[in-house]
């Protein structure tokens, strides 16, 4: 019974030190990994750096063909859900806006029809702001496009509805659940002209289709009832543009 005791006495010590020691050994490396994980986060400085001169080098001759400085004072983008296309308007100080270029839309999930609530994989659409830049996104580069602006809280407090979704990007890649996927290198022009003429000078209008050509939507009784009122404030919204070519 006394060599049990010594045993005891002599053993446990050994091994609550050297499980403090192991335990403060993983704590370190863990917090190691962590630290490593925050070094490699890049801010939008560094994507600036290692993406704006070939980003640029794309955009510039677009803006010099229609007399637009680079960057542009404001700007437009127009995304059309069915043409799977995304265009860019931009003026200079004291300028009209010109049409400048237009991107093809890789991929974008669901269908016609305003966004409703988180999980519908529905692209909204209406008229949002840019809301900030993502340096380190899953998808190479990104915005996010401010959804749900305040049409659609308003809308959805009348309608009871809750949980609208969100977090709604522009970004890189070719797949999306409720996205605008652009592949990289658009990604890439899109966040460096985003970043180069400040996001609070962007606005981004998201249609169903091109009601400059004519198109209509069918409203059918999937969609709410202020639809038919959502596109015309967009169809108003697409007629000040100037000529898409």
């Amino acid at each position: 019974m006394k060599k049990l005791l010594l045993i005891v006495i002599i053993v446990f010590p050994a091994v609550t030190l050297a499980l403090w020691v192991y335990g403060g050994f993983s704590m370190a490396h863990k917090k190691s990994d962590a630290s490593a994980e925050a070094k490699d986060e890049k801010t939008v400085a560094d994507r600036l750096q290692e993406y704006g001169p070939a980003a640029r080098a794309r955009l510039k001759p677009f803006f010099d063909a229609k007399n637009v400085p680079y960057p542009p004072a404001r700007l437009t983008l127009v995304g059309l859900k069915q043409e799977r296309t995304l265009e860019i308007y931009a003026a200079g100080t004291n300028q009209n806006l010109q049409f400048i270029r237009a991107y093809p839309i890789l991929a974008a999930s669901g269908g016609p029809g305003p966004k409703l609530k988180e999980g519908d994989h529905q692209v909204p659409e209406g008229i949002y702001p840019i809301e900030w830049l993502n340096p380190n996104s899953l998808y190479h580069l990104s915005f996010r496009i401010g959804y749900p602006n305040e049409f659609d809280r308003e809308q959805a407090k009348l309608e009871n509805r809750t949980n609208l979704g969100g977090d709604i990007m522009l970004h890189g890649g070719s797949g999306s659940v409720g996205c605008l996927a652009m592949g990289d290198p658009a990604a890439e022009d899109f966040f460096v002209l985003a970043a180069d003429t400040g996001i609070s000078n962007i606005t981004m209008i998201i249609s169903p289709v091109d009601f400059r050509r004519g198109k209509m939507v069918a409203i059918t009784d999937k969609f709410p009832k202020w639809s038919d009122g959502l596109y015309q404030t967009i169809k108003a919204k697409l007629a000040e543009l100037p000529p898409n070519k």
